[in-house]
């Protein structure tokens, strides 16, 4: 087999592989053999098919399915000879494949780039500093009893903060149109979930009311044709409720789990879930700046193979997360639309793969039982959950994933420069900038190892 290498790009390689035509010839021969004892052909007796009939009836096509095993063959033996890596499979072009004849195919392919990681010195985090304070906690009791309000039938006017049920028929220029009619439609009022001037329009309303009221649509509303237009609403109100927050009891108190201790454990219960959430949003923030970091202080050139695998990753999840079960083409999502965050997690996979090489990282085994053990708390028969995990190999290697992100995060921290910042509560719990934000809410937790993941599988095939 002879091998040449032509660099086409700074992670392209064209290969052109040449495979003697006696090899080829060879095995075509025993195919033909083979084929010859297991052929029927009308006229012969089972077996007795003389070679040259087999080779005039099959040899064009036995030609072909030995040339396309050699092929994938010497393609894996010319990249192992070549020390090259492929990012994805090969583009195979200028096949010649014919009776003896050596067999020559050009393979255009895409490599891992080369990773020089960049100084973990270099790379600045602010870490908010934030503690749940006896007012946070009281607010979180607050909104807690908020969500869980039920609303009660009175005789009076509609004021803000009251759920109305009403039936209203919308039109435009005297012509009604589509979303703009229905029947025992629950509103609360001061929701801002209609357009501006409705729900202004119903406070003061009783019960048996009707009124038109006029309103105009925003010029940025989703629907091009009702942008700026004015639409009068015909509003009957059929009933209205005034809210009414629950008692702090202990019916209320098991609804969040809490079945004796009252409200001295119902307080302990929220206190521990606030601060596990706040220690969350606080390790997140970090490691987006750490990502944001490694990429600054790393420049890695993406395959373009891998960043389109995670575009179709992503727009897959996507189809499944919003289409409600139905039938959806994802072609109606471009790919484009994916392309730089993909990018993001491919850069983040290959370089975090290279951390690991580099210092030998493995996750360590008691830090993946404590997470298992942590997610496994909130469950009512928690040691089930975890042995579930332990027997579930694609899950156990999730959360593998996920310490071993963290121990990579803890290993750059070590170097890095962090700065303290000391904010409430709240502040601490606000997503991040703009840049990192479309990251944290995808749920960034994993993203680059599940890319490195992908990587690595590409490697070993």
């Amino acid at each position: 087999m002879q091998v040449t290498v032509e660099t086409v790009s700074k992670l392209e390689r064209k290969m052109r592989i040449t495979v003697p035509a006696s090899e080829i010839s060879e095995k075509v021969e025993v195919k033909i053999k083979q084929a010859a004892a297991q052929a029927r052909i009308k006229g012969f007796r089972p077996g007795k098919v003389p070679i040259r009939e087999v080779r005039r009836r099959f040899g064009p096509g036995i030609l072909q399915e030995v040339s396309s095993e050699v092929m994938q063959q010497s393609f894996a033996a010319a990249v192992d000879q070549q020390s090259l890596k492929p990012a994805g499979m090969p583009e195979i072009n200028d096949v010649v494949m014919e009776l003896d004849k050596d067999l020559s195919f050009s393979a255009l392919i895409e490599i891992f780039p080369e990773i020089k990681l960049g100084a973990f010195e270099d790379i600045s985090v602010t870490k908010p500093v934030a503690d749940v304070a006896p007012q946070d906690l009281e607010t979180m009791i607050e909104k807690l009893r908020e969500q869980r309000k039920s609303f009660l039938a009175v005789d009076r006017a509609a004021a803000l903060e009251d759920q109305v049920t009403i039936d209203f028929s919308g039109t435009v220029d005297g012509e009604a149109f589509d979303g703009g009619q229905a029947e025992g439609n629950k509103l609360v009022l001061g929701s801002n979930s209609m357009i501006p001037g409705f729900e202004d329009g119903v406070v003061g309303l009783k019960t048996g009311d009707e009124q038109d009221v006029t309103v105009t649509f925003p010029e940025d509303y989703q629907a091009e044709d009702l942008a700026g237009k004015q639409a009068v609403f015909a509003i009957k109100v059929h009933e209205v409720a005034e809210s009414t927050l629950p008692e702090l009891d202990d019916d209320f108190f098991k609804e969040f789990g809490v079945e004796e201790g009252g409200m001295d454990a119902f307080r302990v219960e929220v206190q521990n879930n606030m601060e596990k959430e706040l220690k969350a949003a606080v390790e997140n923030r970090v490691k987006t700046q750490v990502m944001d970091g490694l990429i600054e202080v790393t420049p890695v050139d993406s395959p373009k193979a891998l960043v389109n695998e995670e575009c179709n990753r992503m727009r897959q999840e996507m189809v499944q997360q919003f289409g409600g079960g139905q039938q959806f083409d994802v072609n109606m999502l471009p790919l484009e639309l994916f392309t730089d965050q993909a990018e993001r997690r491919v850069k983040l996979g290959l370089i975090v793969n290279a951390i690991v090489e580099q210092n030998n990282v493995v996750a360590d085994e008691a830090q993946v039982r404590s997470k298992i053990e942590e997610i496994a708390s909130s469950y009512e028969q928690p040691e089930q959950l975890i042995n579930y995990y332990y027997s579930n190999e694609q899950q156990l290697t999730q959360v593998q994933s996920l310490v071993l992100e963290e121990q990579i995060v803890a290993l750059i921290l070590a170097s890095a420069k962090i700065e303290e910042m000391p904010v409430s509560y709240e502040e601490a719990l606000k997503p991040a900038e703009p840049e990192a934000a479309e990251d944290e809410s995808e749920g960034e937790d994993g993203a680059a190892a599940e890319v490195l993941d992908d990587a690595s599988s590409e490697e070993k095939a």
